[in-house]
């Protein structure tokens, strides 16, 4: 295993300076503008953080909105609207979390409880948690959300513990990938 750190990219502005020229402005795509994409990115990003400050294990699912909005038409309903209908995100949040599921070395499943989500930009985030496992040295992890929908979907997971980011990329036939923890 590879431990990575990452910066996630910058929100792209909303407008542009007044100092850019009209002809200028015209040529830059609109897309740029609002962050908005006009296709799909079939990926999604997780964190699991082991917050011995506050004695959790913290799960936070990223998805892009545009991702979930096709996919819970898929899913759920081909009238389904994740963003104009809460019942709609409460069942997108319910998939992914049993979509999701963390193991320990000796085969416990570290059950994880729901503790909300919401959209946030151009974002729909899902978060998890739990009391801090007694002694965990690896993890198992599936990370399954999507992957029905689009055989292309990356599922990147980051695991977090004691400063260092081990991250786990899951794509193609990967079920179940391992972290070792430090």
């Amino acid at each position: 295993m590879l431990a990575v750190s990452f910066t996630l990219p910058a929100v792209l502005p909303t407008s542009v300076p007044t100092s850019v020229p009209t002809a200028v402005q015209m040529m830059i795509p609109a897309s740029l503008l609002t962050g908005v994409h006009a296709h799909q990115q079939k990926a999604a990003i997780t964190r699991v953080v082991f917050n011995e400050r506050t004695g959790t294990l913290e799960v936070m699912h990223r998805f892009y909105l545009h991702d979930a909005e096709h996919a819970v038409r898929q899913l759920i309903d081909s009238d389904a609207d994740i963003i104009g209908n809460e019942q709609t995100r409460a069942q997108f949040a319910e998939y992914v979390q049993q979509q999701f599921s963390l193991t320990s070395a000796s085969g416990e499943a570290l059950v994880l409880s729901p503790v909300g989500h919401e959209i946030d930009g151009n974002f729909f985030w899902v978060y998890q948690e739990r009391t801090l496992p007694a002694n965990v040295t690896s993890l198992q992890v599936i990370h399954n959300a999507l992957r029905e929908v689009w055989p292309d979907q990356i599922n990147t997971v980051n695991v977090e513990r004691g400063g260092s980011v081990t991250t786990l990329t899951f794509q193609g036939s990967d079920e179940q990938l391992s972290v070792v923890l430090e």
